[in-house]
């Protein structure tokens, strides 16, 4: 396969104010390294702060790292920035509009902001944007003549797609793009990345949603505190666990959760009030962690008994629920 982006050791500080804890410095990202390849959807995972958006952010051309290097269809991220660009497209955490232009209207001007790479004409030749087609690609054909504010959270979503599309790009990335939708409206959304893809786009994605990861991504990237703490495919990452099975309640009241650990055959205990996970080797002992339950009057619900998702393979990697 061929790599469309190469990331190696890449380093991102921050220096701080007097204010902000006594440190001098935040090292937002530690030595950051990957690549995609083209034609995948490629995820990065991890909670608020890992460095996600820190890392789509310099590779896109918004910010430039510390150190390390970054290339983009075999362009540094630093002094090809603008021909980068036009063969990219964007969709950021949140984005505003001109609450009383069309669809149509704001996806033409979209398309003015860009050179159309495929012609030898000198001087601008902009490129020249299709927006209903473009419209019916993230099926919102009938809103072509509707303003940005009469749409829904997850029309809003699919528009702010279709502008990044304008250019052609190549490469498309996408920060979070479901964070805050509804379950159909977040379904509807992974149906078009799976179509964009299928066109040929290259996707990367950061994303809160071990299941949208699961579901969409060729390979990932699992992401903490500036680090990569490792890169597979889902399927392989789970399989890793598929010897485990997970038990998980909550607890009325906090617990001391080294009485789980004392049990037979309990892998790995993980607390985070009110909610405790326990991987078990074998459900002949699920039994087992009841009656303790019951023995130390410890009140209960959500008893909840499944085999090894992504999301495990992220509690095993970094020892601490996804989201905490």
């Amino acid at each position: 396969m061929i790599d469309v982006i190469s990331v190696q050791n890449l380093k991102k500080t921050y220096r701080l104010s007097k204010d902000q804890g006594g440190q001098k410095e935040f090292n937002a990202l530690k030595g950051v390294s990957f690549n995609v390849q083209k034609g995948e959807i490629f995820g990065i995972l991890g909670p608020n702060g890992a460095g996600k958006t820190t890392t789509l952010e310099i590779i896109e051309g918004l910010k430039q790292q510390s150190s390390g290097t970054v290339t983009l269809l075999g362009m540094d991220n630093i002094t090809q920035r603008d021909e980068i660009k036009k063969r990219i497209g964007v969709q950021l955490q949140t984005s505003d509009y001109m609450p009383l232009i069309t669809l149509g209207e704001l996806l033409d001007l979209f398309a003015s902001l860009y050179k159309d790479t495929r012609t030898n004409t000198p001087g601008l030749q902009r490129v020249h944007a299709n927006p209903r087609k473009l419209l019916e690609l993230v099926g919102l054909e009938d809103k072509e003549n509707s303003e940005v504010n009469k749409l829904s959270g997850g029309q809003k979503q699919r528009f702010t797609i279709a502008t990044s599309l304008v250019n052609n790009p190549e490469i498309l990335f996408l920060d979070e793009p479901t964070t805050g939708l509804d379950p159909s409206a977040r379904r509807n959304l992974w149906g078009l990345i799976k179509k964009l893809n299928a066109q040929g786009i290259t996707i990367v994605l950061t994303t809160h949603y071990m299941e949208e990861a699961e579901f969409l991504c060729n390979r990932v990237a699992i992401m903490d505190s500036g680090t990569i703490l490792e890169i597979d495919e889902p399927r392989k990452l789970i399989e890793d666990l598929s010897h485990s099975t997970q038990v998980s309640f909550f607890t009325s009241d906090p617990c001391d959760t080294d009485m789980f650990k004392k049990l037979p055959d309990v892998i790995k205990v993980y607390s985070h009030y009110p909610k405790v996970i326990i991987e078990i080797r074998s459900l002949e002992y699920i039994n087992a962690i009841i009656e303790t339950l019951k023995k130390n009057n410890i009140s209960f619900s959500g008893f909840t008994v499944k085999t090894a998702t992504l999301e495990d393979a992220y509690l095993r990697l970094t020892g601490k629920e996804y989201g905490e």
